[in-house]
């Protein structure tokens, strides 16, 4: 089941073309990575996604809706979690903040709420760091806290940008594992430039330049091999397919067979 449609979608900001015919459908339970350079029209269309900007040709729905109109099925996780590490919050009042909309400004949170966003915090493996300061917490860490905040909303589909940005490899692997797990009940979608992580987990690539490519990787044995050596996952070849030159690694130059 399609859950989001994009049909024939081109976008410019003025005169510059940013997106020019995209058509993509995501499914249900789908775990997408949107890949691709810099300046290629990733963030022009996750804010497509968001309703943030509206197409100038072609056609974008969430649910069978506008993306505005669908916000609330939309968990979202932004890419800079950096925060006033002197800013006296609490992970456990950053992840009620989750509710929109449903805060009671006289009277604070209902238990209801305050339960749902310990089950967040549970989902992530944060749950014990509740009452700790944000702002004392790890990058990877705070990642966790902000996913959590995401899916106090009970969102359908989970979009994510750049989850893992200034997180070592330890961490990243950490976010993305987490990303797996949630996948079994919702709609993954990342934006991301950690291609060597996000492919392993990923079940569907689009890569943006302007026009998408699209790629089903679910069955990674018919897509990538590893080096036996270290286990290394080479997903240099999904690159090698959208135009990207040889992994050496993988395949040898002639002079080096010879």
């Amino acid at each position: 089941m399609s859950i989001v449609q994009i049909k024939n979608l081109s976008f410019a900001y003025e005169k510059d073309i940013v997106l020019e015919e995209i058509t993509l459908d995501i499914e249900d339970r789908d775990f997408l990575a949107i890949i691709g350079p810099n300046g290629g029209g990733k963030s022009t269309l996750l804010k497509m996604l968001l309703g943030l900007l509206s197409p100038k040709q072609g056609s974008i729905t969430v649910f069978g809706k506008p993306p505005s109109k669908s916000l609330s099925l939309i968990g979202y996780v932004p890419q800079n979690t950096n925060v006033n590490t002197d800013f006296p919050i609490k992970v456990i009042e950053v992840v009620l903040m989750g509710h929109v909309g449903s805060k009671k400004p006289l009277f604070g949170y209902g238990k209801d709420e305050i339960a749902c966003a310990m089950g967040a915090l549970t989902k992530v493996g944060m749950d014990d760091f509740s009452d700790r300061k944000i702002g004392d917490l790890s990058g990877g860490q705070r990642q966790r806290v902000m996913i959590a905040r995401a899916l106090c909303a009970h969102p359908k589909i989970l979009l994510l940008d750049e989850p893992t940005s200034s997180i070592d490899i330890k961490g990243q692997r950490e976010i993305y594992n987490l990303l797996n797990v949630l996948n079994q009940s919702i709609t993954i979608i990342v934006v991301s430039h950690d291609i060597s992580v996000i492919l392993e987990f990923a079940d569907k690539a689009a890569h943006i330049n302007k026009r998408l490519s699209f790629h089903n990787i679910s069955d990674k044995d018919k897509t990538f091999h590893t080096h036996h050596q270290d286990g290394h996952f080479c997903e240099v070849e999904l690159l090698q397919m959208l135009g990207s030159n040889s992994c050496t690694d993988c395949h040898p130059k002639e002079e080096e067979l010879s």
